[in-house]
């Protein structure tokens, strides 16, 4: 049986792996870095780092990915509107892998409840 990989939830792509990573660059368009990224493990938690880079390390990762500039502001454009959807709690809430079944209903209500708090996190520009 195969079972077909999951696409990944926005509200969750800080903690996203290198293949959700992937993943969602297939679905903005951007699937030709998909490889480039996997290489130089680009997760979700990096991701969430690129707000806070300098301009230096933008230009460093657009040289090792060999970005364009225009896939470039694509995909921060992508990364600002998961950003904003989570902010506005746009985004379904599901349990994490690593929890039990049995605390789906206790995580689902603890999320709903602390989404602000995990958003403020992603520091969106103005």
């Amino acid at each position: 049986m195969s079972k077909e990989k999951e696409k990944p939830e926005p509200l969750d792509f800080f903690i996203w792996t290198v293949e959700d990573v992937g993943l969602w660059l297939e679905e903005i368009h951007l699937g030709n870095y998909r490889e480039i990224f996997k290489e130089n493990g680009v997760n979700g938690e990096y991701l969430e780092g690129m707000s806070m880079f300098t301009t230096e390390q933008i230009l460093r990762f657009i040289r090792k990915c060999h970005m364009k500039w225009g896939d470039f502001i694509t995909l921060c454009k992508e990364l600002r509107r998961i950003k904003v959807a989570c902010l506005k709690g746009e985004q379904k809430v599901r349990r994490p892998w690593w929890a039990p079944a049995c605390l789906s209903v206790v995580f689902v209500k603890a999320a709903k409840r602390n989404r602000q708090s995990r958003v403020v996190s992603l520091k969106l520009e103005p």
